[in-house]
Parts: C-alpha cells; structure tokens; sequence
C-alpha cells in the first residue's frame, strides 16, 4: 500500500473556511428552518403550511451551492430528498402539536436508517459528507479525497463515521417518541430543540475529533514507512 496522498496546495479548505461551510449549511439546513418554523406558526400560520415554507431554507443552500459548484453533489441530493420527506410526513396524521413531535422523529429516524443503510453501499453516506465539507468542490480536491478510499484507516473511519451517526438518530428518534408520549406537550415543545440541536452538536464534536485522530495516525503511519524505506 502506497502512503497516504498529500492534500494538494490550494483546493482542499482551509479550517476556518470549513468552519463557514458548516457554519452555512448548519444555519441554513436546521437553525433557519426552525426560527421561520417557529416565526410563522406564532403569526398564526398553521404547522404544515409554515413547515413548507421554512424548508425554503434548504433549497437556498442547495441552489447556492449548484450556482458556486456548477454542479449537483450527494449531499445536495440527500437535503433535497429530507426536505421533500419532511413535507410529506408533515401533511400526513393528525395536526396536533404532539403528532408532530412525532412525526419529526420519523424524519431523523429514517436518516439513520439511510446511513445505515449506505454500509451496503461501495461508499457509506459520510464518506460524500466528509467530501462536500473537507474540500472545495474542485476537481482536484474531489480527486485527493477519493484516492484517499484506497487506504483502509480512512475506509474504516468513514464506516465508523456512518454507523455513529446512524446509530446516533435512530436513538434519537426514539427518545423523542418517548418523551412525546410521557411528557406535556408544553415541556416537549422546549425539550425537542435541545434534542435537535444536542444531537447534532454532539455528532459533529465527535466527527471532527474523530477525523483529527484518524489524521493523525495516518500522517504518523506514513512517517514511520517513509522512514521504513530510508533506512532500507
């Protein structure tokens, strides 16, 4: 196995401009969503009509993306699909406010099903996660990030990442059930954004240390057979 490829000069993103692309698609994909949730239904607007409406936010964030990158990546595919399932599951049941705690919980529940079920896939769901924020989206960047699939730490440490997450929103699906059914829908009301923002929050600690771990024992593996090599 030959050692680990160099992350070429220029495409591949800088911390603090990962850390906007997080801080952007974060913004628009889950906090945007819920203010204007919550800006609208307080205005009067009924829940599926103001759940529509803030999934506008989403769409932003995928045609900003399509307008920068020319192009049309898996995770834009993934958020356009969540969205048009939200809508769905949103028009669907009863329209109390418990029904749809609920059924939020079917949302994130099915996208750990999703990452689960990627595992079968050639590639698990992070791995194009990990792509859409380590990179910038050029050809040379996509190019050092896939040739990084040919080492085993980087597969594993994608499959972890996949399995994590998935295991990750399906408990959290299933405690938002739970709590649905046994607390007030007043407290549920405060409680799921704390559930919602908890759990990505925790998620995405856990990946970023994960991935500077992985990094790192890749960096020292390749230090220890260029060595290897030298002394040969």
């Amino acid at each position: 196995m030959s050692a680990p490829q160099a992350r070429p000069a220029g495409p591949a993103r800088s911390g603090a401009a990962a850390a906007i692309g997080w801080t952007l698609t974060i913004g628009l994909n889950v906090v945007a969503p819920i203010l204007t949730f919550g800006a609208l239904t307080d205005r009067g607007w009924s829940d599926a009509t103001a759940l529509l409406v803030s999934g506008a936010w989403p769409v932003l964030d995928t045609a900003i993306h399509l307008a920068w990158h020319r192009k049309m990546d898996e995770f834009a595919v993934v958020s356009l699909f969540f969205i048009a399932l939200t809508a769905v599951v949103s028009l669907f049941g009863a329209d109390s406010t418990r029904a749809l705690l609920v059924k939020d919980s079917a949302v994130t529940g099915l996208f750990g099903v999703l990452c689960l079920a990627t595992l079968l896939a050639p590639r698990p769901l992070m791995f194009y996660f990990g792509r859409r924020f380590a990179t910038d989206g050029t050809a040379e960047s996509h190019a050092w990030w896939n040739g990084l699939w040919q080492f085993e730490g980087f597969r594993s440490t994608m499959r972890l990442m996949t399995i994590v997450w998935g295991v990750g929103y399906l408990a959290e699906a299933a405690v938002r059930i739970v709590l649905s059914s046994v607390l007030s829908v007043d407290t549920m009301v405060v409680a799921n954004p704390f559930l919602i923002y908890g759990t990505l929050g925790l998620l995405v600690l856990w990946t970023i240390r994960t991935g500077k771990r992985s990094r790192a024992e890749g960096e020292a593996r390749a230090a220890a057979a260029a060595r290897a090599a030298a002394e040969a």
